[in-house]
């Protein structure tokens, strides 16, 4: 098995499964993220799922990097490439000019209209491979060829809280504003972030994602409930 230990930092170490962004690679990552929850040895403190690896964080006062990499390698046998499959949610999404600024220029590059845009976003199920660069940001793929570009070259200072924008063949949703360069196609009024919630975070590794199209009125009053509290996320879980 083509698996490789890497050291990061005294207190974690890398078990890396590749090179690329794919399904599979991912799922060989999932699957033994879900084996340590379960069988977790003595003095792991969490597990942390990427595109391509896993990152094993232990305590180092009560075991050491060789015993808990023992645990990991014995792990490696049982995992497989299967994990359980994670929650399909179906976010709404306006793509209104206003709320995706970079819709129409994105449209035009990749010589298509915005009409046929939005019907490509919409139209696929993307895949939560990982969260990163902030809490609740989750790198969904896989994007539609036809949408594929680069970042834009020059980053935007703010970021409005739940923008729905690509990069290359990924998709996200900001979970907070801030500083970022994917290019702005739309505005989800879900918070994927909310303090309140007893798992704070909405979407995790594994879990599936499919938007859906809602009008700007859609739009504002569902903007309106989740400022006041009175949206139910658990309302967006697909139907087993």
């Amino acid at each position: 098995m083509d698996v490789r230990f890497t050291t990061a930092g005294d207190t974690a170490f890398n078990v890396e499964f590749g090179e690329g962004i794919d399904r599979p690679t991912n799922a060989r990552v999932m699957a033994l993220h879900a084996r340590l929850k379960t069988a977790a040895p003595p003095g792991l403190v969490e597990t942390v799922p990427t595109f391509r690896s896993l990152q094993v964080v232990y305590d180092p006062a009560v075991t050491s990097r060789r015993e808990v990499q023992a645990a990991v390698e014995a792990e490696l046998a049982h995992a497989g490439d299967a994990p359980a499959e994670g929650t399909l949610w179906r976010l709404p999404v306006c793509y209104d000019a206003e709320l995706g600024p970079d819709l129409a220029e994105l449209s035009a590059s990749l010589g298509l209209s915005a009409e046929r845009l939005i019907d490509l976003h919409g139209s696929t199920e993307y895949f939560v491979y990982m969260l990163g660069f902030m809490p609740g940001f989750a790198y969904m793929g896989d994007l539609p060829a036809e949408l594929e570009k680069p970042r834009r070259s020059e980053p935007r200072v703010r970021v409005p809280a739940g923008s729905v924008a690509t990069a290359g063949r990924l998709t996200t949703v900001y979970p907070w504003e801030s500083p970022g360069g994917w290019h702005l196609i739309g505005r989800c009024p879900v918070p994927l972030y909310d303090g309140a919630r007893p798992s704070p975070v909405l979407l995790a590794a594994g879990d599936r994602v499919r938007f859906e199209a809602v009008d700007r009125a859609r739009f504002d009053a569902l903007s309106a409930e989740a400022a006041a509290g009175r949206f139910d996320p658990d309302t967006l879980r697909a139907a087993p």
